[in-house]
């Protein structure tokens, strides 16, 4: 009776393993890998002209104008090109503007710097 009981633990163990592998595998892999699919995707159809943007060839662009599954491309003053929009992988954070002097605190007092 003991020796049944034992084969059936080390058969469930043995049925288990491999579910718990997939288990883990598309929480490790795949819901990522369609996580970072669908952002791509928003960001892709989010996009509009005036944005700097980076192709899959490594191509920095701007947009010039978005149509249902293509974007024209400024690559070049003057020279533009037609890019499916699944092309488009990032969009290019715009630096941020310089302060102007005159709005930046000042640490001087009225007989020079201040130490």
């Amino acid at each position: 009776m003991l020796l049944s009981q034992a084969a059936t633990g080390a058969n469930l163990w043995t049925l288990l393993l491999p579910i718990l592998l997939l288990v883990l595998f598309w929480v490790v892999a795949i819901r990522p890998q369609r996580r970072r699919q669908r952002e791509t995707s928003e960001m892709q159809n989010k996009l509009h002209p005036g944005q700097q943007v980076m192709t899959g060839a490594g191509m920095m662009a701007t947009v010039h104008a978005v149509e249902d599954d293509s974007v024209l491309l400024e690559i070049a003053p003057g020279v533009y090109a037609r890019h499916v929009r699944q092309a488009i992988v990032r969009i290019i954070d715009q630096p941020a503007l310089p302060q102007d002097e005159s709005t930046t605190k000042s640490t001087d007092g009225p007989d020079g710097p201040v130490a």
